[in-house]
């Protein structure tokens, strides 16, 4: 039987909680308060089941033995979302320019899909794709 989890959460080490609070809130995310507490970690509300925590570097040392990694030299993971829209991709990508993420890689256009990626303030890779199904559903029927 294959494993299966019924939730996701993705430990992020941050510098500046409230900071990274403040900038996930303007770009339109939310948070669930029974797992918070704005000394040490902020749970992120990604979608149905899925979350990020937001953890203070102090804390963050508590569940590792390993060396923190410096985002600004490495990358650690890219946590990559689903958007509904290509236009909805250009649309939180620059928002989160905006209040102070910078953009990671330039818009791709690959047909059937279509992704942009940012850094949070902490320096964490969010990539945003449109995945167009008719498009793929139409390479499908032509591969045979």
């Amino acid at each position: 039987m294959a494993l299966r989890s019924s939730r996701i959460y993705v430990n992020l080490h941050v510098k500046d909680l409230e900071r990274s609070m403040d900038f996930f809130t303007k770009l339109g995310f939310e948070f669930d308060m029974r797992f918070t507490d704005p000394q040490k970690a902020a749970c992120l509300v990604i979608g149905e089941n899925m979350f990020a925590m937001l953890l203070k570097e102090d804390y963050f040392r508590t569940f590792t033995k390993r060396e923190i990694v410096d985002t600004e030299r490495y990358s650690q993971l890219t946590v990559a979302l689903a958007a509904e829209s290509r236009e909805q991709v250009d649309e939180i990508v620059k928002k989160a320019v905006s209040l102070g993420g910078k953009t990671f890689t330039d818009p791709m256009d690959h047909g059937f899909m279509y992704q942009w990626s940012f850094q949070d303030p902490d320096g964490h890779i969010w990539e945003l794709g449109y995945l167009d199904m008719k498009a793929v559903e139409e390479m499908a029927k032509q591969q045979g």
